[in-house]
């Protein structure tokens, strides 16, 4: 545990210094080893689980570059949006929050089969926590609130 947490101090300082793509892997590399921590997955249990995952989270960003890239970028536009064109933007939107749903169902009831339903649970817990202290180092290290 305390090697995880001078990790996680190192990792948060180097991130204090910019976000450029290879702060972007640093991150995932501590994401996993944060919730391989937080969910006790063993090696079997991870070698099953990190390809679920990893699947999960491609598909959940594919979902949101279509959403910014159909939806959001039109919105800054939003002044030459006719009713018409709003609408069909209402009902794409709406559309890919039900994909994004579907695929978090799909995601949680495989990941409950490959570890199990405590560890799916403990999974949006320490996502949810994983993000919460990046947040917080992040604003505290660029002096924030």
């Amino acid at each position: 545990m305390n090697k995880f947490v001078l990790l996680l101090l190192m990792f948060f300082t180097a991130i204090s210094f910019g976000q450029h793509k290879k702060d972007w892997e640093k991150i995932k590399t501590l994401k996993i080893a944060y919730i391989t921590e937080k969910l006790s997955l063993d090696s079997k249990e991870a070698q099953e689980f990190w390809p679920v995952y990893n699947e999960y989270e491609e598909k959940r960003h594919a979902l949101m570059r279509k959403e910014h890239s159909q939806i959001k970028d039109k919105l800054d536009n939003s002044d030459d949006l006719s009713e018409k064109d709003a609408e069909k933007l209402l009902k794409l939107k709406v559309s890919i929050e039900e994909e994004e749903e579907e695929l978090d169902k799909a995601f949680l009831l495989h990941v409950s089969k490959v570890t199990s339903a405590k560890k799916a649970l403990l999974l949006l817990k320490a996502e949810e926590d994983f993000k919460r202290d990046l947040i917080k180092q992040y604003r505290h290290n660029k002096g924030g609130r």
